[in-house]
């Protein structure tokens, strides 16, 4: 056969120097392969969602006999008598409350700066140390803001707060500046091109349009800090129940040390009330979560579908 010449179908078939089937062994291994690791990754999902249904189950079997209206109303009651949670739900409102006012302006402003302002290399830099900050222990913010203004001045709602505060910063400042980035460049763009200043451009175009996916990222951390217990045993400790109070100098009772406090007390009241706090505070982190991403990929399709 003369070089360049096209070479039949039967030729390429039968002749052995056209030999082009697919070895079966190597085949059959790869499926065995790709069959264990399938199996593999749906044996480690099931085992994610039983821990969770265990742990809610296990809750729930302690404490749901303990909540009636009286369990909301009531503040925590002296050891040996039955009480509720009414004093660490206003506790708990109060401190995430000034959580809030700490830590998300000064979060959006940083996210603004990594953005819009910040040369690549700086904008690496903060981005590093919003990271290596969001993965620090609670327990040494907690004894930070111990050492820091607890010692000589006493325990104080406001200090939680600013440990707490110190906690959300970098997950309300990461989570900004993802759905920044999602905000087309033509937006800031067009505004530019008519002079506006770049200042004036984020408050009235950038933020506008990305206000959604930040009140995404402000309810996630919300619901991570409203759990926390290490800061606020170092920061707002209160043992017994002295009523609701709103007097924020003053520790307050919150859900996190409330549950902390039921759990190592002998009276099996004040276990099962532990329980029962346990339950509404895993309900409230639930319901704060399925929200957030409800909320969050609505948002992210109406951004990216603006571009």
């Amino acid at each position: 056969m003369r070089e360049g010449e096209a070479v039949p179908l039967t030729a390429v078939e039968l002749d052995p120097r056209y030999d082009i089937t697919v070895r079966s062994s190597g085949l059959g291994r790869r499926r065995r392969v790709e069959r264990a690791v399938a199996v593999l990754a749906i044996l480690s999902a099931l085992i994610a969602c039983a821990l969770l249904f265990v742990v809610l189950g296990s809750v729930l079997e302690r404490g749901v006999s303990q909540l009636d209206l009286s369990f909301f109303t009531k503040s925590k009651a002296l050891f040996g008598e039955k009480g509720g949670i009414a004093d660490a739900l206003v506790g708990s409102a109060l401190i995430v409350g000034l959580t809030i006012l700490f830590a998300v302006p000064l979060a959006v402003l940083v996210a603004i700066y990594i953005s819009e302002y910040a040369r690549p290399q700086g904008a690496r830099f903060f981005q590093a140390v919003l990271d290596v900050l969001n993965g620090m222990p609670a327990i040494v913010v907690g004894i930070f803001i111990y050492g820091l203004l607890v010692v000589g001045h006493g325990y104080s709602a406001v200090y939680a707060s600013l440990a707490l505060a110190i906690l959300m910063l970098p997950m309300v400042a990461r989570a900004t500046q993802e759905v920044l980035a999602l905000v087309p460049r033509s937006l800031r763009e067009a505004s530019l091109a008519l002079g506006v200043p770049r200042w004036r451009t984020v408050y009235s175009i950038v933020l506008p349009t990305a206000i959604g996916g930040i009140l995404t990222g402000v309810v996630l951390a919300v619901a991570r800090v409203a759990g926390e217990t290490a800061p606020i045993l170092f920061t707002s400790s209160v043992v017994t129940g002295n009523g609701v109070s709103t007097d924020v100098t003053h520790a307050l009772q919150s859900l996190p040390l409330s549950i902390f406090i039921d759990s190592e007390s002998p009276s099996p009241d004040d276990q099962a009330a532990g329980w029962a706090a346990a339950l509404v505070l895993i309900a409230f982190v639930l319901v704060m979560n399925i929200l957030a991403k409800t909320f969050a990929g609505r948002k992210r399709r109406s951004l990216e579908g603006k571009r």
